[in-house]
């Protein structure tokens, strides 16, 4: 090896000292939410991680902040490719899922500023348990579900004061059972159900 290579080896940053960017912050938030819910961390701890993980400018700064985390997914692997995933996280203007679509077993929004509705009425759901996995800043997420649908906030969910449910219309046995891990801020994260036509 030369002086100039040796040079050059010297001088290349490593990975970890690489410039992280929104989305990897964004993919290591979702870790540690994951973690809370399945009990490897407590919430004050998944504060502290939080908080650490959107100030982190390195990948070594997440890395070390998921590092004692079981590493579920394959390197590169995003929660968007999966196909009982729906990904909800709007970066230039709000977003409504609405209408006629098709329920995945999980759905993951994340909000900072901006809103996010997602309207079950008109949606198709083969599943009998549907997780939606809910997070925002200063910015509200809304849930509307239809009549006979139970709704469960799970124990993981931190902030409740600023989870609302006034899903509470009985519930029908068949209909899908949907659990709500939230994690609000300063924002709101909103569950209703649609008026009763007269």
């Amino acid at each position: 090896m030369t002086d100039g290579e040796q040079r050059s080896e010297l001088t290349t940053p490593g990975i970890v000292e690489l410039r992280a960017g929104d989305a990897d912050r964004e993919s290591v938030a979702e870790k540690l939410r994951v973690a809370a819910g399945e009990g490897r961390i407590d919430f004050a701890e998944l504060e502290e991680r939080l908080d650490r993980a959107y100030a982190a400018k390195t990948y070594g700064e997440l890395d070390a902040l998921v590092a004692d985390l079981p590493q579920e997914r394959p390197s590169g692997s995003h929660s968007g490719t999966d196909a009982e995933t729906l990904v909800l996280k709007p970066r230039l203007g709000n977003i409504e899922q609405s209408g006629r679509w098709t329920v995945p077993r999980r759905v993951v929004a994340e909000c900072k500023m901006l809103h996010i509705v997602i309207d079950f009425t008109e949606a198709t759901c083969a599943y009998r348990d549907v997780t939606v996995e809910a997070s925002c800043g200063t910015g509200n997420i809304q849930l509307i579900v239809p009549q006979g649908w139970a709704v469960r906030i799970d124990g993981a969910s931190t902030n409740t004061a600023h989870i609302s449910n006034k899903a509470t219309a009985p519930t029908d046995p068949s209909s899908p059972t949907l659990t709500i891990v939230g994690h609000p801020r300063a924002g709101r994260i909103k569950i209703k159900q649609p008026r009763r036509r007269r």
